[in-house]
């Protein structure tokens, strides 16, 4: 199963829309993950940060808000060392990153909201206070080096390194990510 490609079927369109058939917060963060572009596989690996895996996509096809399209096509290691380096290591584009219709504020509110939650539980309530009260992308970052400090006291640098390259993806997105700018980075 993990290697298949997922997208939403017309019960997940309608649960995006209307939130008719009562998704938890997990499920529905993972239903707007799924793109008809990844396989199960990626999406677990690219979003386990947020408690996401195989069992929640299982569920999601079990009760019919995504299908499987297609197999995935194999990676092998040869096609990817043939690609440039440059290629290899270039940030993803907005399409790749965003969920259809969905803006780079949006995306940054959202990752915010739910790691916040699910990492520093009441410990975050000043932060997700800040981050209720931003308005615009360059007040997502300015909180980037207290929102990293916080996951790093609270889970350590493998989380913390973790949720930092998924949030440069999205506070950057397109953009070089500056090195260095806060304590977890000079460690990596």
């Amino acid at each position: 199963m993990m290697n298949l490609i997922f997208d939403k079927t017309g019960k997940g369109r309608e649960e995006m829309a209307t939130r008719k058939h009562g998704l938890s917060l997990k499920m529905r963060s993972l239903l707007v993950l799924i793109d008809g572009k990844n396989s199960g596989e990626d999406l677990v690996k690219k979003f386990s940060y947020l408690g996401l895996n195989d069992q929640n996509l299982a569920k999601l096809l079990e009760e019919g808000f995504v299908q499987s399209v297609q197999p995935a096509p194999a990676a092998t290691p040869a096609a990817q060392a043939a690609k440039p380096v440059a290629e290899q290591h270039k940030q993803p584009a907005a399409e790749e990153i965003l969920a259809e219709g969905e803006t780079q504020f949006h995306a940054i509110y959202n990752f915010y909201t739910h790691t916040i939650t699910s990492t520093l539980g009441l410990r975050g309530y000043g932060l997700q206070l800040k981050v209720e009260r931003a308005s615009s992308i360059e007040d997502f970052r300015a909180l980037r080096t207290k929102y990293l400090e916080a996951v790093f006291k609270a889970k350590g640098d493998e989380m913390t390194r973790s949720l930092r390259n998924r949030l440069d993806q999205l506070l950057y997105l397109g953009e070089p990510v500056p090195p260095n700018t806060n304590p977890v980075d000079a460690s990596s």
